[in-house]
Protein backbone atom coordinates (compact mmCIF):
# COMPACT_ATOMS: atom_id res chain seq x y z
CA UNK A 1 0.00 0.00 0.00
CA UNK A 2 1.43 3.35 -1.03
CA UNK A 3 0.63 6.56 0.79
CA UNK A 4 1.48 9.90 -0.83
CA UNK A 5 1.79 12.97 1.32
CA UNK A 6 1.94 16.43 -0.17
CA UNK A 7 3.28 19.38 1.76
CA UNK A 8 4.24 22.97 1.06
CA UNK A 9 7.40 24.47 2.41
CA UNK A 10 8.22 28.07 2.41
CA UNK A 11 11.82 29.05 2.64
CA UNK A 12 12.87 32.46 3.54
CA UNK A 13 15.37 34.14 1.36
CA UNK A 14 18.72 34.83 3.02
CA UNK A 15 21.10 37.35 1.65
CA UNK A 16 24.25 35.83 0.31
CA UNK A 17 27.05 36.95 -1.80
CA UNK A 18 26.84 34.16 -4.33
CA UNK A 19 23.11 33.48 -4.90
CA UNK A 20 19.51 34.02 -3.60
CA UNK A 21 17.23 31.32 -2.40
CA UNK A 22 13.64 31.50 -3.66
CA UNK A 23 10.41 29.78 -2.46
CA UNK A 24 10.30 26.22 -3.63
CA UNK A 25 7.49 23.72 -3.52
CA UNK A 26 8.63 20.22 -2.73
CA UNK A 27 6.90 16.84 -3.12
CA UNK A 28 7.52 14.18 -0.44
CA UNK A 29 6.82 10.64 -1.41
CA UNK A 30 6.72 7.86 1.24
CA UNK A 31 5.91 4.22 0.93
CA UNK A 32 4.40 2.30 3.95
CA UNK A 33 3.95 -1.46 3.87
CA UNK A 34 0.86 -2.62 5.87
CA UNK A 35 -0.02 -6.36 6.21
CA UNK A 36 -3.24 -7.44 4.59
CA UNK A 37 -6.09 -8.18 7.04
CA UNK A 38 -8.91 -10.54 6.17
CA UNK A 39 -12.26 -8.90 6.72
CA UNK A 40 -15.71 -10.44 7.25
CA UNK A 41 -19.18 -9.02 7.19
CA UNK A 42 -20.55 -7.89 10.55
CA UNK A 43 -24.34 -7.91 11.20
CA UNK A 44 -25.57 -4.72 12.78
CA UNK A 45 -29.05 -3.84 13.94
CA UNK A 46 -31.29 -2.35 11.36
CA UNK A 47 -31.11 1.27 12.39
CA UNK A 48 -33.79 2.18 9.93
CA UNK A 49 -36.30 -0.07 11.64
CA UNK A 50 -35.43 1.51 14.99
CA UNK A 51 -36.09 4.94 13.55
CA UNK A 52 -39.38 3.67 12.19
CA UNK A 53 -40.38 2.41 15.62
CA UNK A 54 -39.60 5.80 17.09
CA UNK A 55 -41.90 7.34 14.49
CA UNK A 56 -44.57 4.74 15.46
CA UNK A 57 -44.39 3.28 11.95
CA UNK A 58 -43.61 -0.40 11.53
CA UNK A 59 -43.59 -2.97 8.81
CA UNK A 60 -45.15 -6.40 9.11
CA UNK A 61 -44.06 -9.35 6.99
CA UNK A 62 -46.77 -11.80 6.02
CA UNK A 63 -46.24 -15.11 4.29
CA UNK A 64 -48.80 -15.58 1.55
CA UNK A 65 -48.37 -18.48 -0.82
CA UNK A 66 -44.65 -18.64 -0.06
CA UNK A 67 -44.26 -14.97 -1.00
CA UNK A 68 -43.11 -12.34 1.45
CA UNK A 69 -45.34 -9.28 1.52
CA UNK A 70 -44.33 -6.23 3.50
CA UNK A 71 -47.22 -4.11 4.78
CA UNK A 72 -46.81 -0.69 6.37
CA UNK A 73 -48.83 -0.27 9.56
CA UNK A 74 -50.35 2.97 10.70
CA UNK A 75 -49.31 4.56 14.04
CA UNK A 76 -52.60 3.53 15.69
CA UNK A 77 -52.11 -0.09 14.63
CA UNK A 78 -48.58 -0.05 15.95
CA UNK A 79 -49.77 1.23 19.33
CA UNK A 80 -52.32 -1.58 19.51
CA UNK A 81 -49.58 -4.15 18.88
CA UNK A 82 -47.47 -2.56 21.60
CA UNK A 83 -50.33 -2.80 24.12
CA UNK A 84 -51.03 -6.38 23.07
CA UNK A 85 -48.44 -7.82 25.40
CA UNK A 86 -49.63 -5.87 28.47
CA UNK A 87 -52.86 -6.07 30.50
CA UNK A 88 -55.90 -4.82 28.63
CA UNK A 89 -57.25 -1.72 30.45
CA UNK A 90 -60.82 -2.61 29.46
CA UNK A 91 -60.49 -6.08 31.01
CA UNK A 92 -59.21 -4.54 34.24
CA UNK A 93 -62.10 -2.09 34.31
CA UNK A 94 -64.59 -4.92 33.84
CA UNK A 95 -63.02 -6.94 36.66
CA UNK A 96 -63.18 -3.93 38.97
CA UNK A 97 -66.85 -3.46 38.08
CA UNK A 98 -67.57 -7.12 38.89
CA UNK A 99 -65.56 -6.81 42.10
CA UNK A 100 -67.69 -3.85 43.23
CA UNK A 101 -70.90 -5.74 42.44
CA UNK A 102 -69.65 -8.77 44.38
CA UNK A 103 -68.74 -6.58 47.38
CA UNK A 104 -72.26 -5.14 47.30
CA UNK A 105 -73.76 -8.63 47.25
CA UNK A 106 -71.62 -9.64 50.22
CA UNK A 107 -73.07 -6.78 52.22
CA UNK A 108 -76.64 -7.48 51.09
CA UNK A 109 -76.52 -11.18 51.95
CA UNK A 110 -74.89 -10.45 55.30
CA UNK A 111 -77.58 -7.93 56.27
CA UNK A 112 -80.45 -10.12 55.09
CA UNK A 113 -78.95 -13.14 56.86
CA UNK A 114 -78.87 -11.23 60.14
CA UNK A 115 -82.43 -10.04 59.59
CA UNK A 116 -83.77 -13.54 58.97
CA UNK A 117 -81.89 -14.88 61.96
CA UNK A 118 -83.68 -12.26 64.06
CA UNK A 119 -86.97 -13.35 62.49
CA UNK A 120 -86.36 -16.84 63.79
CA UNK A 121 -85.64 -15.68 67.34
CA UNK A 122 -88.53 -13.18 67.55
CA UNK A 123 -91.14 -15.47 65.99
CA UNK A 124 -90.07 -18.36 68.20
CA UNK A 125 -90.44 -16.26 71.33
CA UNK A 126 -93.73 -14.68 70.21
CA UNK A 127 -95.42 -17.92 69.19
CA UNK A 128 -94.37 -19.72 72.34
CA UNK A 129 -95.64 -16.82 74.43
CA UNK A 130 -99.00 -16.81 72.64
CA UNK A 131 -99.35 -20.60 72.94
CA UNK A 132 -98.55 -20.74 76.65
CA UNK A 133 -100.83 -17.79 77.38
CA UNK A 134 -103.69 -19.54 75.56
CA UNK A 135 -103.07 -22.77 77.50
CA UNK A 136 -103.14 -20.82 80.77
CA UNK A 137 -106.48 -19.24 79.86
CA UNK A 138 -107.95 -22.66 79.07
CA UNK A 139 -106.83 -23.88 82.50
CA UNK A 140 -108.39 -20.88 84.23
CA UNK A 141 -111.64 -21.36 82.34
CA UNK A 142 -111.76 -25.05 83.27
CA UNK A 143 -111.16 -24.44 86.98
CA UNK A 144 -113.72 -21.63 87.25
CA UNK A 145 -116.60 -22.61 89.46
CA UNK A 146 -119.34 -20.79 87.57
CA UNK A 147 -120.16 -20.38 83.89
CA UNK A 148 -120.30 -16.67 83.14
CA UNK A 149 -119.04 -13.92 80.94
CA UNK A 150 -115.55 -14.11 82.39
CA UNK A 151 -115.23 -17.81 81.55
CA UNK A 152 -116.60 -17.19 78.07
CA UNK A 153 -114.09 -14.41 77.62
CA UNK A 154 -111.22 -16.70 78.64
CA UNK A 155 -112.40 -19.43 76.25
CA UNK A 156 -112.77 -17.01 73.34
CA UNK A 157 -109.41 -15.41 74.03
CA UNK A 158 -107.60 -18.75 74.18
CA UNK A 159 -109.40 -19.90 71.01
CA UNK A 160 -108.36 -16.80 69.07
CA UNK A 161 -104.79 -16.98 70.37
CA UNK A 162 -104.52 -20.62 69.34
CA UNK A 163 -105.82 -19.73 65.88
CA UNK A 164 -103.24 -16.95 65.61
CA UNK A 165 -100.48 -19.31 66.73
CA UNK A 166 -101.63 -21.90 64.17
CA UNK A 167 -101.47 -19.37 61.34
CA UNK A 168 -98.09 -18.02 62.41
CA UNK A 169 -96.68 -21.52 62.76
CA UNK A 170 -97.90 -22.44 59.28
CA UNK A 171 -96.11 -19.43 57.81
CA UNK A 172 -92.90 -19.81 59.79
CA UNK A 173 -92.73 -23.55 59.08
CA UNK A 174 -93.14 -22.87 55.37
CA UNK A 175 -90.37 -20.30 55.04
CA UNK A 176 -88.03 -21.77 57.71
CA UNK A 177 -86.22 -18.60 58.90
CA UNK A 178 -83.27 -20.53 60.32
CA UNK A 179 -82.71 -22.21 56.95
CA UNK A 180 -83.05 -18.85 55.17
CA UNK A 181 -80.41 -17.38 57.46
CA UNK A 182 -78.05 -20.29 56.76
CA UNK A 183 -78.53 -19.82 53.00
CA UNK A 184 -77.53 -16.17 53.31
CA UNK A 185 -74.50 -17.03 55.45
CA UNK A 186 -73.34 -19.49 52.79
CA UNK A 187 -73.93 -16.92 50.06
CA UNK A 188 -71.93 -14.32 52.02
CA UNK A 189 -69.00 -16.69 52.41
CA UNK A 190 -69.00 -17.74 48.74
CA UNK A 191 -69.32 -14.18 47.43
CA UNK A 192 -66.49 -13.13 49.74
CA UNK A 193 -64.38 -15.97 48.35
CA UNK A 194 -65.11 -14.78 44.80
CA UNK A 195 -64.21 -11.23 45.82
CA UNK A 196 -60.85 -12.44 47.15
CA UNK A 197 -60.14 -14.40 43.96
CA UNK A 198 -60.80 -11.33 41.81
CA UNK A 199 -58.45 -9.30 44.00
CA UNK A 200 -55.75 -11.95 43.58
CA UNK A 201 -56.21 -11.96 39.80
CA UNK A 202 -55.88 -8.18 39.68
CA UNK A 203 -52.87 -8.13 42.01
CA UNK A 204 -50.58 -10.88 40.76
CA UNK A 205 -52.31 -12.35 37.72
CA UNK A 206 -52.56 -11.36 34.07
CA UNK A 207 -56.29 -10.61 33.63
CA UNK A 208 -57.91 -11.67 30.38
CA UNK A 209 -61.39 -11.77 28.91
CA UNK A 210 -61.67 -15.39 30.09
CA UNK A 211 -61.32 -14.23 33.71
CA UNK A 212 -64.09 -11.69 33.16
CA UNK A 213 -66.40 -14.32 31.67
CA UNK A 214 -65.75 -16.81 34.47
CA UNK A 215 -66.32 -14.18 37.16
CA UNK A 216 -69.64 -13.20 35.57
CA UNK A 217 -70.74 -16.83 35.35
CA UNK A 218 -69.89 -17.40 39.01
CA UNK A 219 -71.86 -14.33 40.08
CA UNK A 220 -74.93 -15.46 38.16
CA UNK A 221 -74.61 -19.03 39.46
CA UNK A 222 -74.47 -17.77 43.05
CA UNK A 223 -77.47 -15.51 42.48
CA UNK A 224 -79.43 -18.51 41.25
CA UNK A 225 -78.28 -20.81 44.05
CA UNK A 226 -79.01 -18.34 46.87
CA UNK A 227 -81.83 -15.96 45.84
CA UNK A 228 -82.67 -12.95 47.96
CA UNK A 229 -86.48 -12.74 47.45
CA UNK A 230 -88.90 -14.96 49.35
CA UNK A 231 -91.76 -15.09 46.86
CA UNK A 232 -91.49 -16.98 43.62
CA UNK A 233 -87.80 -17.95 43.67
CA UNK A 234 -87.34 -19.15 47.25
CA UNK A 235 -85.60 -22.50 47.52
CA UNK A 236 -87.86 -25.43 48.32
CA UNK A 237 -87.65 -26.16 52.02
CA UNK A 238 -89.12 -29.68 51.92
CA UNK A 239 -87.86 -31.36 48.72
CA UNK A 240 -88.82 -34.92 47.87
CA UNK A 241 -85.14 -35.95 47.90
CA UNK A 242 -81.94 -34.41 49.17
CA UNK A 243 -79.74 -32.99 46.42
CA UNK A 244 -76.36 -31.33 47.03
CA UNK A 245 -76.35 -27.55 46.74
CA UNK A 246 -74.86 -26.35 43.43
CA UNK A 247 -73.49 -22.80 43.34
CA UNK A 248 -70.83 -23.03 40.60
CA UNK A 249 -71.07 -22.85 36.79
CA UNK A 250 -70.01 -25.64 34.49
CA UNK A 251 -66.31 -26.44 34.65
CA UNK A 252 -64.50 -25.11 31.59
CA UNK A 253 -61.08 -25.59 30.02
CA UNK A 254 -58.49 -23.23 31.40
CA UNK A 255 -55.95 -21.60 29.08
CA UNK A 256 -52.93 -21.79 31.37
CA UNK A 257 -49.26 -21.27 30.70
CA UNK A 258 -46.87 -23.85 32.05
CA UNK A 259 -43.14 -23.64 32.43
CA UNK A 260 -42.62 -27.25 31.48
CA UNK A 261 -44.55 -29.92 29.66
CA UNK A 262 -45.48 -32.03 32.65
CA UNK A 263 -46.78 -29.01 34.67
CA UNK A 264 -46.57 -30.81 38.01
CA UNK A 265 -48.56 -33.83 36.78
CA UNK A 266 -47.56 -37.43 36.29
CA UNK A 267 -49.24 -40.83 36.40
CA UNK A 268 -48.74 -41.15 40.14
CA UNK A 269 -50.26 -37.72 40.77
CA UNK A 270 -53.29 -38.50 38.61
CA UNK A 271 -53.87 -41.82 40.34
CA UNK A 272 -53.65 -40.12 43.72
CA UNK A 273 -56.28 -37.55 42.68
CA UNK A 274 -58.60 -40.33 41.47
CA UNK A 275 -58.35 -42.09 44.82
CA UNK A 276 -59.18 -38.90 46.72
CA UNK A 277 -62.10 -38.22 44.40
CA UNK A 278 -63.42 -41.72 45.12
CA UNK A 279 -63.18 -41.19 48.90
CA UNK A 280 -65.02 -37.88 48.62
CA UNK A 281 -67.89 -39.53 46.75
CA UNK A 282 -68.11 -42.78 48.72
CA UNK A 283 -67.63 -41.42 52.21
CA UNK A 284 -68.02 -37.68 52.70
CA UNK A 285 -70.75 -36.77 50.22
CA UNK A 286 -72.75 -39.93 50.86
CA UNK A 287 -72.58 -39.38 54.62
CA UNK A 288 -73.84 -35.81 54.46
CA UNK A 289 -76.66 -36.75 52.09
CA UNK A 290 -77.70 -39.45 54.56
CA UNK A 291 -77.63 -36.97 57.46
CA UNK A 292 -79.51 -34.44 55.35
CA UNK A 293 -82.27 -36.96 54.69
CA UNK A 294 -82.65 -37.56 58.44
CA UNK A 295 -82.76 -33.84 59.18
CA UNK A 296 -85.33 -33.35 56.41
CA UNK A 297 -87.61 -36.08 57.79
CA UNK A 298 -87.39 -34.64 61.30
CA UNK A 299 -88.09 -31.14 60.04
CA UNK A 300 -91.13 -32.32 58.07
CA UNK A 301 -92.53 -34.09 61.13
CA UNK A 302 -92.03 -31.06 63.37
CA UNK A 303 -93.40 -28.64 60.77
CA UNK A 304 -96.66 -30.62 60.52
CA UNK A 305 -96.94 -31.36 64.24
CA UNK A 306 -96.80 -27.74 65.46
CA UNK A 307 -99.84 -26.32 63.61
CA UNK A 308 -101.74 -29.59 64.17
CA UNK A 309 -101.27 -29.40 67.95
CA UNK A 310 -102.26 -25.74 68.17
CA UNK A 311 -105.33 -26.48 66.02
CA UNK A 312 -106.38 -29.31 68.31
CA UNK A 313 -105.77 -27.07 71.31
CA UNK A 314 -107.96 -24.36 69.76
CA UNK A 315 -110.85 -26.85 69.38
CA UNK A 316 -110.37 -28.05 72.95
CA UNK A 317 -110.39 -24.49 74.31
CA UNK A 318 -113.69 -23.78 72.55
CA UNK A 319 -115.45 -26.68 74.32
CA UNK A 320 -113.75 -26.37 77.69
CA UNK A 321 -116.02 -25.66 80.66
CA UNK A 322 -118.93 -27.36 82.33
CA UNK A 323 -120.16 -29.29 79.32
CA UNK A 324 -120.32 -33.12 79.53
CA UNK A 325 -116.96 -33.39 77.77
CA UNK A 326 -115.60 -30.14 79.11
CA UNK A 327 -112.82 -31.74 81.14
CA UNK A 328 -111.47 -33.65 78.14
CA UNK A 329 -111.71 -30.56 75.98
CA UNK A 330 -109.86 -28.52 78.56
CA UNK A 331 -107.19 -31.19 78.76
CA UNK A 332 -106.76 -31.06 74.95
CA UNK A 333 -106.49 -27.28 75.12
CA UNK A 334 -103.85 -27.32 77.84
CA UNK A 335 -101.78 -30.35 76.74
CA UNK A 336 -102.00 -29.43 73.06
CA UNK A 337 -100.68 -25.94 73.76
CA UNK A 338 -97.84 -27.24 75.91
CA UNK A 339 -96.79 -29.82 73.32
CA UNK A 340 -97.00 -27.22 70.55
CA UNK A 341 -94.57 -25.02 72.49
CA UNK A 342 -92.17 -27.94 72.89
CA UNK A 343 -92.33 -28.84 69.17
CA UNK A 344 -91.85 -25.21 68.16
CA UNK A 345 -88.85 -24.87 70.45
CA UNK A 346 -87.22 -28.03 69.10
CA UNK A 347 -87.83 -27.07 65.46
CA UNK A 348 -86.91 -23.39 65.49
CA UNK A 349 -84.89 -23.13 68.69
CA UNK A 350 -82.84 -26.13 67.59
CA UNK A 351 -82.78 -24.69 64.04
CA UNK A 352 -83.44 -28.00 62.34
CA UNK A 353 -83.89 -26.21 59.01
CA UNK A 354 -80.45 -24.66 59.37
CA UNK A 355 -78.96 -28.09 60.09
CA UNK A 356 -80.56 -29.51 56.94
CA UNK A 357 -79.21 -26.64 54.83
CA UNK A 358 -75.75 -27.10 56.35
CA UNK A 359 -75.74 -30.80 55.42
CA UNK A 360 -76.96 -30.00 51.91
CA UNK A 361 -74.29 -27.34 51.48
CA UNK A 362 -71.55 -29.64 52.72
CA UNK A 363 -72.63 -32.33 50.27
CA UNK A 364 -72.45 -29.68 47.54
CA UNK A 365 -68.94 -28.74 48.62
CA UNK A 366 -67.75 -32.33 48.22
CA UNK A 367 -69.45 -32.58 44.84
CA UNK A 368 -67.66 -29.39 43.77
CA UNK A 369 -64.32 -30.89 44.83
CA UNK A 370 -65.03 -34.03 42.83
CA UNK A 371 -65.97 -32.08 39.72
CA UNK A 372 -62.83 -29.96 40.03
CA UNK A 373 -60.63 -33.06 40.16
CA UNK A 374 -62.53 -34.75 37.35
CA UNK A 375 -62.31 -31.63 35.17
CA UNK A 376 -58.54 -31.48 35.62
CA UNK A 377 -58.05 -35.18 34.88
CA UNK A 378 -60.31 -35.00 31.84
CA UNK A 379 -57.97 -32.48 30.25
CA UNK A 380 -55.47 -34.60 28.31
CA UNK A 381 -52.99 -31.76 27.70
CA UNK A 382 -51.24 -31.29 31.03
CA UNK A 383 -49.98 -27.82 30.12
CA UNK A 384 -53.61 -26.63 30.05
CA UNK A 385 -54.27 -27.86 33.59
CA UNK A 386 -53.63 -25.97 36.77
CA UNK A 387 -50.20 -26.79 38.12
CA UNK A 388 -50.39 -30.21 39.79
CA UNK A 389 -48.45 -29.24 42.91
CA UNK A 390 -50.54 -26.09 43.39
CA UNK A 391 -53.75 -28.06 42.82
CA UNK A 392 -52.71 -30.61 45.44
CA UNK A 393 -51.89 -27.85 47.93
CA UNK A 394 -55.30 -26.21 47.48
CA UNK A 395 -57.06 -29.56 47.84
CA UNK A 396 -55.19 -30.34 51.07
CA UNK A 397 -56.09 -26.94 52.55
CA UNK A 398 -59.77 -27.31 51.67
CA UNK A 399 -59.88 -30.76 53.28
CA UNK A 400 -57.97 -29.67 56.38
CA UNK A 401 -55.03 -31.98 55.76
CA UNK A 402 -51.30 -31.66 55.26
CA UNK A 403 -49.72 -32.77 51.99
CA UNK A 404 -48.26 -35.91 53.57
CA UNK A 405 -51.59 -36.70 55.22
CA UNK A 406 -53.36 -36.33 51.88
CA UNK A 407 -50.92 -38.70 50.21
CA UNK A 408 -51.36 -41.23 53.01
CA UNK A 409 -55.13 -41.05 52.51
CA UNK A 410 -54.74 -41.78 48.79
CA UNK A 411 -52.43 -44.71 49.55
CA UNK A 412 -54.83 -46.15 52.14
CA UNK A 413 -57.75 -45.78 49.73
CA UNK A 414 -55.90 -47.69 47.00
CA UNK A 415 -55.38 -50.58 49.42
CA UNK A 416 -58.68 -50.75 51.30
CA UNK A 417 -61.06 -49.09 48.77
CA UNK A 418 -64.64 -49.71 50.00
CA UNK A 419 -63.51 -50.78 53.49
CA UNK A 420 -61.82 -47.48 54.27
CA UNK A 421 -63.34 -45.98 57.45
CA UNK A 422 -61.64 -42.60 57.18
CA UNK A 423 -63.28 -39.52 55.68
CA UNK A 424 -61.43 -37.26 53.28
CA UNK A 425 -62.32 -34.02 55.06
CA UNK A 426 -61.17 -33.20 58.57
CA UNK A 427 -62.86 -29.81 58.71
CA UNK A 428 -66.47 -31.02 58.89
Amino acid sequence: MTLILQSSSFLSSVPSTSSNYSCKRGLIRATINIPRIKTSKISLPNLQSVLHEQDLISYSTIVNNDNLVEIQLSPATTRSHMVKYGPDPLVIEKLYAIKEAVADRVEMHRNIGEQRSQWNSMLLTSINGITLAAATMVGLAATSGTEGDSVLGLKMSSFLMYLAATGMLTIINTIQPSQLAEEQRNATRLFQDLHNQIETTLSIGHPSSIDVKEAMERVLALDKAYPLPLLGVMLEKFPSSVEPAVWWPQQRRRQTKSVNNWNGWNNKQEEKMREIMGVLGRKDQEEYIRLGEKALKLNKFLAMSGPLLTGVAAIGSAFAGHSPHGSWAAMLGIVGGALASVVNTVEHGGQVGMVFEMYRSNAGFFQYMQESIESSLRETETERRENGELFELKLALKLGRSLSDLRNLAAASSLKEEHLDEFASKLF
